[in-house]
């Protein structure tokens, strides 16, 4: 079982633990974050978006995906220091998440944010233009910062399906990657994955209809630590000092 391979399933989860596994995806390219490790100085990674950050839905703060990042690294990478810091707040999306980029997560100088964002937009009938600017802009502060990034996009759960604009504004976090250089870790393609090996969005979607379950955050969780236990593992082709 995959999820097992890299010793990355934590004991919190007992009653379902199994995992689809990962299909192929573009390998996520950390050179700050590869850097600290490889200097063994401390690595800090901030979690910043909505409720799927911040936990909704989550039995408890240990069932959210920061906290089995966390986890996951910490067992594959034991003589890293890694932290994972949760900057979720529900109900946010690009432009309350960008109105505190400095606060949350410039001014803590970590190595890598890993930015979640777009649901709540899809289902407020977010402007795309708009939402386009502000990720991108988002984007380049960070860049300037020095820091690594990786954009997350949506779950597939039914509340977010029936928002008509969801495609709309995960293709523009596609574009905002490309147009950028920065990473894309896909929810939707992950689990339109195991959605086609026959786990189905509601094995991993909680009551509410959009929020991950326990499962759903377990296994989004370890398959962003598998791909960033990867690009840490991966050949260092220049400096990424800070």
């Amino acid at each position: 079982m995959l999820c097992c391979a890299l010793g990355l399933l934590p004991p919190i989860a007992r009653a379902a633990t199994t995992c689809p596994a990962d299909p192929a995806m573009q390998p996520l390219r950390l050179p700050h974050l590869q850097a600290a490790v490889a200097t063994r100085t401390e690595g800090l990674i901030v979690a910043l978006g909505s409720s799927s950050t911040a936990g909704a839905m989550a039995s408890d703060s240990a069932h959210t995906y920061p906290a089995v990042l966390q986890l996951a690294l910490t067992k594959a990478l034991p003589t890293a220091h890694l932290a994972v810091i949760n900057r979720g707040i529900g109900g946010q999306d690009a432009p309350e998440e960008l109105a505190r980029l400095d606060t949350d997560a410039i001014a803590v100088h970590p190595q890598l944010v890993i930015w979640q964002v777009g649901a709540n937009g899809a289902m407020r009938y977010a402007d795309p233009i708009e939402f386009h600017t502000m990720v991108k802009e988002g984007v380049t502060r960070l860049i300037k910062a020095g820091i690594d990034v990786v954009l997350m996009d949506n779950q597939r759960s039914p509340k977010l399906l029936a928002a008509t604009d969801h495609i709309i504004l995960e293709d523009s976090l596609a574009h905002v990657a490309q147009e950028t250089g920065v990473n894309l870790f896909s929810r939707s393609h992950l689990m339109d994955s195991w959605s086609d090996e026959g786990a189905k969005p509601g094995v991993f979607t909680a009551s509410d209809g959009l929020h991950h379950n326990d499962l759903g955050y377990l296994c989004v969780g370890q398959a962003l630590a598998r791909q960033i236990v990867t690009a840490i593992r991966a050949p260092m082709a220049v400096s990424a000092s800070r």
